[in-house]
């Protein structure tokens, strides 16, 4: 979509992600979301344009933060296309008009902070129409991470660029065919691996899955629920007691639409939540008193790696234990790896989701898998079947 249009001498308004995590010294730690947003800038300069990028950082709750103003990651930007980066302090106003209107070609602007103004995630129309009046001639989405979100900068501003002057980026463009592809042209056997925390997170997507998928891996925190349903002793484990039945109803649902949904055999289990606290393995129907299940056990380990070893699809959405605490990241280490094998025989794997994306880089081994999403929220709810404003407002 973008190699089909010509940038030489236009003027391109481009809504990116840097919304990057910052050290006390303001100082990017993980770089990932810029340098996913750099082939888009650099493709456009290459061309002879000139680009203007609009972000969003952190949750600042009333007006200007000086912690969370985009000047902080103009350093880091300014590394990964290799030019320098003007930066206006402000994403409103007549002045930054005149500036928007002065600008050569070739050069980049980084505008503040979006969400400082409430308008932002409120979607509002006015402001919308006026970053639309900027002067570009082109609006360009490469923000997959908020195109699960109806704000100004996402999908409302769409409205006031013609067909054909509103764009996805390379980053978004490449998010929503590798999506697509996993939902709707999934090579078989598809094996869908699911973790994290909480039943009630994850419901939506299982329904949607079940529809789609042969194998559905439960791990992490959120099986101890399904094994409570299942009249287990879950010991301290966490457990949402009020979706045992919905835990129940999924588990009926897949036997019915002959989908094999694999819960762990076994946990490594702690009698506190603390790297230092005493560990055993344990069946996680028998889990004891006083005890909490913090990762998969052998058993798990070893049935779950044999189900991706066969796998030709894989989507995988949340860790398979607490992956932070050395003593507990095992299981999420062995499913990374065993991912990254079935990925090296060929089949197709997409990680998605903040903490497996942050395991899979912290075991070094993203570039073994087929594609490694930066949306968090929004890859979770086009997985469950949402429709998406930021990917809708640009394709109608």
């Amino acid at each position: 979509m973008l190699d089909t249009v010509s940038f030489r001498g236009k003027k391109a308004l481009i809504r990116v992600d840097f919304n990057v995590p910052l050290d006390e010294n303001f100082v990017v730690t993980d770089a990932t979301r810029i340098s996913a947003a750099a082939p888009t800038i650099k493709h456009i300069l290459a061309q002879g344009g000139t680009v203007i990028l609009m972000s969003h950082l952190g949750r600042p709750k009333r007006g200007p933060e000086d912690k969370y103003s985009l000047n902080h990651i103009r350093g880091e930007l300014e590394k990964w296309i290799g030019v320098p980066v003007r930066f206006f302090p402000d994403c409103r106003g007549v002045e930054l008009r005149q500036v928007v209107a002065q600008l050569q070609r070739g050069e980049v602007l980084l505008l503040e902070n979006l969400r400082f103004y409430k308008e932002e995630e409120e979607g509002d129309t006015l402001m919308a129409q006026e970053l639309a009046g900027l002067g570009a001639d082109y609006y360009i989405n490469d923000a997959f991470g908020t195109a699960h979100r109806a704000h100004a900068s996402t999908s409302i501003i769409a409205d006031f660029f013609p067909p054909g002057h509103k764009l996805f980026g390379y980053l978004m463009e490449a998010e929503v065919n590798n999506a697509t592809k996993i939902l709707n042209a999934a090579e078989r056997p598809f094996v869908a691996i699911l973790g994290g925390a909480k039943v009630s997170d994850k419901i939506l997507l299982i329904e949607n899955l079940l529809d789609r998928a042969q194998h559905i891996i439960i791990g992490g925190g959120m099986a101890y629920t399904f094994f409570r349903a299942m009249g287990g002793n879950t010991g301290k484990s966490l457990v949402e007691e009020d979706k045992l039945e919905i835990a129940h109803s999924l588990l009926r649902k897949a036997e019915e639409k002959n989908v094999q949904l694999h819960l762990p055999a076994d946990s490594i289990i702690a009698d506190a939540f603390a790297q230092d606290a005493h560990i055993q393995v344990c069946d996680n129907m028998h889990i004891p008193d006083g005890w909490m299940g913090l990762d998969l056990g052998p058993l798990a380990i070893a049935r779950f790696c044999s189900v991706l070893a066969g796998a030709k699809t894989i989507l995988w959405n949340g860790p398979m234990g607490v992956f932070e605490m050395q003593n507990f990241q095992k299981g999420t280490l062995s499913v990374a790896q065993a991912i990254a094998d079935a990925t090296a025989s060929g089949a197709f794997s997409l990680v998605g989701g903040g903490d497996s994306v942050a395991a899979v880089n912290g075991f070094g081994l993203s570039q073994r898998m087929s594609y490694i999403s930066t949306g968090g929220g929004a890859i979770l709810e086009f997985f469950e079947g949402k429709e998406l404003p930021g990917v809708k407002s640009i394709l109608g």
